[in-house]
This record gives structure tokens, sequence and C-alpha cells, in this order.
């Protein structure tokens, strides 16, 4: 079985370093807010090169959390795209805010820039931009049509920990960056986690308090807060993981260019921002022969994943909004066609060759 997935043979690499880390934080027993989290949001701050990095209960939580940070209130309208995970446009709901969706561009699957401008009204509060699959979004073009307007961006990192654009590590670009460290991601934990970053002072400061129940001062309250706290053992986790991201990374474009190299040719392929490195959180392709491909490979006993088969704008929890099939072609189009393979960083040569041999299979037969 090849697993899309790996945490074994992760665990066979790095388990005995794991396994001292979180014994050291049980001996510690500060599990809520403990040493571990501010050392690991000091270490990924320096990482990623912002100021500030604020540690939470999950992604979905660092969304909610960096909305409410960046003043999202009820009535607002917050600008995203509707083929990323539900949790980027739950989190607007969360703020009672509207949603406003732009289609993404069928290469690169991100944010079109080019339908960017049209959305936007004087209820715009903020533009939420995905990082889709770890391929970095187009940020100066956002980034200067939110400053023509006076708009807050926060962008989706959740699956792009350690991609660059333009030489730079995102998480770094926006008024606030939301992470997500579930355990599938490229810098993943053994449970839930997130992580918000920053280089704004006053939205950081709203973030520690918003993440503790509103307080700045224990047990003083100056406004509705959250209990969203990244666990101590969870940050003992990531900062041992963290010394390996940048090879788990190398891997994973590996992994990618021989895929690139030997599939290019039969099916589409997201295509890597120009001026961005992508990390390859998931391989995705495009291809009218997806069920095929998917009936092949579980014949081989290998793992696919379709991400995302509905988009958001089409998802009964949205059918408020009266968003109807054709309004977002692109995202529709992409639903039906896409499918993701297998590339964890712990992958064998040998296992490469044989999820390429049975794709081409499937395409060609």
């Amino acid at each position: 079985m090849i697993p899309m997935l790996d945490i074994k043979r992760e665990l066979n690499l790095i388990g005995d370093e794991i396994k001292e880390a979180v014994e050291s934080s049980i001996k510690e027993t500060r599990f809520i807010l403990g040493p571990n989290v501010e050392s690991f949001e000091k270490e990924v701050a320096d990482y990623l090169g912002v100021k500030y990095a604020v540690g939470v209960a999950s992604g979905t939580d660092a969304l909610h959390l960096a909305l409410r940070a960046l003043g999202v209130k009820e009535g607002d309208e917050v600008i995203t795209v509707p083929f990323t995970f539900i949790a980027t446009a739950e989190a607007i709901l969360y703020c009672n805010a509207k949603p406003v969706f732009v289609d993404v561009d069928k290469e690169t699957m991100n944010m079109d820039v080019n339908q960017l401008e049209e959305k936007i009204t004087e209820k715009t509060k903020v533009i939420i931009p995905v990082h889709l699959f770890g391929n970095p979004a187009n940020m100066d073009v956002i980034l200067e049509i939110a400053k023509k307007y006076n708009v807050k961006v926060l962008d989706d990192c959740a699956q792009s920990f350690g991609a660059l654009y333009k030489g730079k590590k995102v998480g770094g670009f926006a008024d606030a960056s939301a992470f997500s460290f579930f355990p599938s991601k490229n810098l993943g934990c053994y449970g839930d986690g997130g992580l918000i970053t920053t280089n704004d002072e006053e939205v950081y400061k709203t973030l520690k308090a918003l993440r503790n129940h509103g307080s700045f001062v224990r047990y003083h309250h100056e406004m509705l807060g959250y209990n969203s706290r990244l666990d101590d053992i969870q940050a003992a986790i990531l900062r041992v993981k963290l010394k390996y991201i940048d090879k788990f990374t190398e891997d994973r474009r590996s992994i990618a260019g021989r895929y690139i190299d030997s599939l290019k040719d039969i099916v589409d392929i997201q295509k890597e921002n120009s001026d961005g490195v992508h990390v390859f959180h998931q391989f995705t392709i495009v291809s009218d022969k997806r069920d095929r491909i998917i009936e092949k490979l579980k014949e081989h006993e290998i793992a696919s994943a379709i991400y995302y088969p509905v988009p958001i704008h089409l998802q009964k929890s949205f059918e408020k909004f009266g968003y109807r099939e054709g309004d977002f072609p692109v995202s529709e189009y992409l639903a039906e066609k896409v499918v993701s393979l297998p590339i964890n960083p712990f992958l064998e040569d040998e296992e490469v060759d044989v999820i390429i041999e049975v794709v081409k299979v499937s395409v060609n037969e």
C-alpha cells in the first residue's frame, strides 16, 4: 500500500526526538501556553522572517481569529476563492460577514487576480488569497489592489508552509497570515494546531488576547475572546519537525519534478507560480479520465484524493447566498477533473515509478 501520508516512516526517522520532546513537555507539566509554545513561536517567526507568531488551536481558528483581529464584523464583505477547503470561507461566516468569491486561474489554481478588483465594494474589509496545495498566489497584484482600496489582506497559508514568493517565505506579505498544523500538512503536528503571523504589533496583541478568552491581564476580559491555544505538547512536536522542514520540502519538490517530467504530456498539472517556489503539499493533476486513474491506482493499492469535489459556493451550507452552477466555471471544472497523487517526502523512488506507470496506463488504455 502506498498512502497519501506516511507518518510511520516519519517516526522511523525522527520518532526518538519526538518522544523525547513529548516526555520533556509532560515532565514540565505546563500544558497550556507553556514554554514550548513560546519557543516555537519565536523559532517559527524567525524561520518565516516575520516579527510575530501566535499559536492557536487549529488552522480554522487561525483564519477566524485573524479576521477578528483585522476588524471584520457583521455586514462586512470578505473576498476569497470557492476552490479551497471550506474553512477558508467558514471563518468569514463565523464573523457574521459575507463571503464574496473570485474564481481561480485554471493553471495555477489560485485566485484569478484579473477578476479581483471588480468584486471590491465599499463593504469589502479583507481579501483572503489561498496558496493552494502549496503554490504561492500572485501577492504583488493582490496587495496592490488592496492598498488602492484600503482593504486588508489575510493570506491562507494552511498548505504552503515554507513556500517562497519572490524569494521571501509566505506568511510575511499580508496584514496577517494563517497556517494549519493538521497532521497531513508539510509541517504537521500529531493533532490539531494552527498559527497566525503578522508584522503589526497591534494585531499581534489583539490575537494574543483573542486566543485566551479576550484577556490581556488574567481574569480581566476586555473583549469577547476564544479558547484557542496551541498545546505545549504539539508545540514540542512542531519544534522537532521544524528542523527537518527544508529537507522534507526538498524531497517533495524532487518527487514533484519526477512526476512533472513523466506526466506533463498526458495530463494537465497545476502550474507553479513563475515568481514562487511551490512546496507541493499536494501534487494535483487534471484529467478527463480521473475516475479511471483513481480506479487503477486503487487496484495497485495506491492512495489518491480529490481536493475538492464540491466548490464552496455549491455547498449546502452556503446555499443561502444564492450561488448556482456556472457562477465560477473554472472552480467547477477543476472540481470535476482534479486528483492528487501521493507526494509525502518518504516515498521511495520505486514507489514513484509505479505511481507514474499506473497513471500512464490509466490515461493511455
